[in-house]
């Protein structure tokens, strides 16, 4: 069985590992406190890219980390060196991750000469006692400033919020999500806290410090988005993702639908012909052996057969619209109802799943407990 690749890759995700400080919830790759390594990084990345054919993209994401931890001139000559190998096709899309008190005069300059058309903002939250337990370190007028300076850059805002956070109550919610709505961003993304193993939090609640939301009020605070967020405009279009008309994250959408991308910097994990492959996840690592002539791959997977097909089946029944069941036999050379077995029966049958003629998508049940679907289908 072979699968359908796009040739070559349309999309970039460059990997910038630095941070201020790590948030207790925070388990990505990154480097705290570390601002002796950008020089070393950026020489690393070049090495990098150099290894790779230049190749017009539609998407490129820099994520982190922060990339707007980078201080002016650092952040331009990054953005200088992908551009090289990967100029950003006439409408393309590129966005950059931010944190809302990195953003001044002088990055958000280099953002707009570079041609950044989104800057993702990670704003989390707009209360105080929430930001602090967040271990953030920016307050709900620096959002509020950020979203104003990128607006004069002429980017589109797309908002990060958290919700579930200990302590918090669905009136606290439904005000952060009045908070948001008044600062009108292009696009809003909501995310339940997650207690992830190795964070200070995961290690915190095992102490009895933390004690998650209920069950009941998480499924609440998630309603209340959908319901609020749609009835001010937004569309939702996946699980955790809400749009204004003509302004989904193109670049995450690749991801989604199960096509191609390139990926450079530490932990970066690239897609490419089937084939992913993921950098060492060490920033220091990461460096040595760039700056030695040595692979940085640390891991590496052929997908192929029925698990690509499970893997590309659940990444794309994240989207609301759901999948083409014809389509996706067509270019996985799988049925749905073979490679997931009773599964596709059961969630059907419980009105988590919704088949209508051709399409397969989630129930607004199956919203709320879609990592349970995946599970199930991943486990076949």
């Amino acid at each position: 069985m072979t699968l359908r690749y796009d040739h070559p890759p349309r999309a970039a995700y460059v990997h910038v590992p630095f941070c201020h400080h790590r948030c207790g919830y925070c388990n990505f790759t990154l480097v705290a406190g570390r601002d002796d390594l950008v020089e070393p990084y950026l020489d690393a990345i070049e090495r990098e890219l150099a290894a790779i054919e230049a190749t017009e993209v539609d998407t490129l994401y820099f994520g982190g980390g922060t990339p707007t931890h980078l201080d002016a001139a650092a952040l331009e000559r990054l953005l200088r060196l992908v551009a090289a190998t990967f100029p950003l096709a006439n409408g393309g899309e590129l966005s950059v991750e931010a944190n809302p008190a990195d953003l001044d005069s002088s990055r958000v300059d280099v953002l707009g000469r570079s041609g950044t058309t989104r800057v993702s903002l990670g704003g989390q939250s707009f209360a105080a006692d929430k930001l602090t337990l967040l271990e953030r370190d920016h307050v709900a007028d620096d959002i509020a400033a950020a979203v104003e300076l990128v607006c004069a850059a002429g980017c589109q805002v797309a908002l990060d919020l958290i919700f579930a956070a200990p302590g918090e109550s669905l009136g606290d919610w439904q005000r952060e999500l009045q908070a948001a709505l008044e600062l009108a961003p292009e696009h809003v993304s909501t995310y339940g806290l997650t207690f992830e193993e190795g964070t200070t939090f995961w290690s915190r609640r095992a102490r009895g410090e933390l004690t998650e939301v209920d069950e009941e009020t998480q499924r609440a605070m998630y309603l209340e988005a959908i319901d609020r967020l749609t009835d001010a405009g937004y569309e939702h279009y996946e699980v955790s993702n809400f749009a204004r008309r003509g302004c989904r994250s193109r670049h995450n959408e690749v991801y989604w639908t199960g096509r191609s991308y390139h990926a450079v910097g530490p932990g970066a994990a690239r897609f490419v012909a089937g084939r992913r492959e993921t950098n060492h996840r060490s920033t220091t690592t990461y460096i040595k052996r760039m700056l030695a002539g040595a692979s940085p791959v640390a891991e590496s997977e052929q997908l192929s057969g029925a698990d690509a097909a499970r893997e590309r089946l659940v990444f794309a029944l994240r989207r609301l619209e759901g999948i083409d069941l014809k389509r996706f036999a067509a270019e996985t050379g799988c049925e749905v109802a073979e490679l997931v077995g009773r599964h596709l029966d059961e969630h059907l049958a419980a009105g988590r799943l919704i088949r209508e003629r051709d399409t397969l998508r989630l129930s607004r049940e199956g919203l709320l407990v879609s990592d349970a679907i995946w599970s199930d289908f991943l486990s076949c």
